[in-house]
């Protein structure tokens, strides 16, 4: 707001004192240092300032949405979908956010379209960034990986191959309710997948339900959820930044 207001005084200024008092010092400020953070040492690793959400060791981070512990299996440094024991959702609850997460789609077998590596990264548990094996499978575009489910289809396919890694990045502005649970300002994200954006600072109508239009309803920090959608896809180096 400081800055806001300086830079009206500024404007307001006849234009001939741009002439004479303009000095370089003039448009410097020296306060708030930003804190210093160390980058991860390859990409993808978690900056000094992350929350770890798994470090490839155990979900201790994480509980079962039914309450109790997650019940996925944790194995060779990574942990998989066991289907039909419910979602996951992080023990910590979280808005603005800057979130890393890798996965893998297990073998398609015979599954097609919404069966095949369908799982889903729930930002506040109620926002859908979708995850889906997208390896010559054909389904609606606003449902496929990288999309905002249900919402925005994404700019590119930025799929590898079945059975590689998958890198999403994702960058997240959450919704503001005033009182009485009124929306002021709604949700924005920013997904990159494998390097590539596919979501461009997306502003949302809502939620991302399965059947029916996007709504709002009041809330505030929430955890991240992934969901448990029948097939048993893996997740790797999960990590977290408030912003």
């Amino acid at each position: 707001m400081k800055r806001l207001l300086f830079f009206m005084a500024v404007l307001s200024l006849p234009t001939t004192l741009f002439a004479q008092d303009w000095k370089p010092q003039s448009t410097e400020w020296y306060n708030p240092v930003p804190p210093k953070i160390v980058p991860g040492e390859k990409p993808g690793q978690a900056p000094s300032d992350a929350i770890i959400l798994f470090d490839g060791t155990d979900l201790s981070k994480w509980a079962s949405e039914k309450g109790g512990d997650a019940p996925w299996k944790v194995q060779n440094g990574e942990f998989a979908i066991a289907p039909g024991t419910g979602s996951i959702v992080t023990k910590e609850y979280f808005g603005d956010c800057q979130l890393h997460v890798e996965f893998k789609s297990p073998a398609p077998e015979n599954h097609r379209g919404q069966n095949r590596g369908n799982s889903g990264i729930f930002l506040q548990s109620i926002y859908e960034v979708q995850v889906l094996d997208a390896d010559n499978n054909t389904t609606y575009v606003n449902g496929m990986v990288g999309s905002i489910y249900k919402q925005q289809a994404p700019l590119a396919d930025a799929y590898t191959k079945n059975g590689e890694w998958q890198v999403y990045d994702i960058y997240w502005k959450a919704p503001r309710f005033g009182t009485s649970g009124k929306l002021e300002a709604p949700a924005m994200i920013t997904v990159v997948l494998n390097g590539i954006l596919v979501q461009n600072n997306y502003i949302l109508n809502g939620d991302t339900p399965y059947t029916g239009l996007p709504a709002y309803k009041a809330h505030g920090r929430l955890p991240i959820m992934l969901q448990d959608h029948g097939t048993k896809v893996a997740f790797r180096n999960i990590w977290i930044r408030n912003l």
